[in-house]
């Protein structure tokens, strides 16, 4: 296991040069100038140039390269364009925001999810499976926004359970009072679709031949369903949630903007509307060494899931 875990870290770093090279030269390719955004219309060739050694940009591309390579190490992205923040500063003090909502949506949508479907796989073809794929399908194919404004209507306005907007300094408020909403709109979109997917692997394994000897043994349908059929479906469920982590954690933006919550979301829209450079080259890095440290995770989970698999 330690020498799986240090080859695969070692792997990680040539993955991450790949996405630091990539995220480099796209910006100063099709980023545009940092100078005559930051010095605006109205700015002189002086200050242009001014702002250009400043930045360092009159520097050769290799040099301004390390200094890129520094940034990553020493976790020093500079300051923020538009507010003269510390990105890091920034990012330390918008993360719990960000946290607050996405830890609860990502705990629900698997723990409602995988009994959800577990349940309606164990009834396939009745008319109780046909009614959730109906209405499963029906909920895939709305709309975020429109989610979002039914339940700012219906529970926020008309019913006055939560707040529609806001946010505070403290956590338990937060927790309590507005993030409620959100996560409550995060976890009615995904699901359906999660429902779809986690019945599709269920089905996969109720139709193998251990399950079928299991039924000839006698053994009860319940301890067929929850100690065979959940345990070997659950290598594709945690596949599904590996992959889709790294999207719950962009999709919780959009509830940062319709909720006005202020966390990195909310932080990442304004820094692509302002060209702020620092933030978005900090978040594109940030969220690639979160996807791989997600996959390396899902991986040992799997030998701690089934012993069978053998890591390489």
């Amino acid at each position: 296991m330690t020498a799986y875990l240090l080859r695969r870290l070692w792997q990680m770093i040539p993955t991450l040069l790949g996405v630091v090279l990539l995220v480099f030269f796209l910006f100063r390719w099709f980023g545009g100038d940092p100078a005559e955004i930051l010095g605006g219309q109205n700015a002189s060739a002086e200050q242009i140039q001014a702002i250009r050694e400043q930045l360092g940009l009159n520097r050769p591309v290799w040099e301004q390269l390390l200094i890129f390579l520094k940034q990553i190490v020493t976790f020093n992205w500079g300051h923020s364009w538009a507010t003269n923040e510390s990105v890091a500063t920034l990012f330390a003090t918008r993360m719990p925001a960000t946290l607050t909502v996405m830890l609860p949506i990502l705990c629900l949508e698997v723990l409602l999810a995988i009994p959800f479907a577990l349940a309606v796989s164990a009834v396939r073809g009745s008319l109780t499976d046909r009614a959730v794929m109906v209405l499963s399908t029906v909920a895939v194919s709305i709309s975020l926004l429109v989610y979002v404004i039914v339940g700012q209507y219906f529970f926020a306005f008309r019913l006055g359970l939560f707040p529609v907007q806001g946010w505070s300094n403290s956590t338990w408020t937060n927790l309590t009072t507005y993030a409620p909403l959100p996560v409550m709109v995060a976890v009615a979109v995904a699901l359906a679709p999660y429902t779809r997917l986690y019945r599709s692997f269920f089905l996969d394994e109720i139709g193998h031949d251990y399950v079928r000897t299991a039924r000839a043994k006698g053994l009860p349908e319940r301890r067929i369903l929850l100690k065979h059929v959940l345990r070997n479906a659950l290598i594709p469920i945690l596949t599904n949630i590996s992959v889709a982590l790294p999207g719950v954690f962009v999709g919780s933006f959009l509830l940062e903007v319709f909720f006005s919550i202020p966390g990195l979301g909310r932080e990442l829209l304004l820094a692509v509307n302002r060209s702020d450079f620092p933030v978005i080259q900090a978040f594109a890095i940030y969220l690639a060494m979160l996807t791989m440290v997600i996959n390396l995770l899902t991986d040992l989970l799997y030998k701690a899931v089934d012993p069978r698999v053998v890591l390489k």
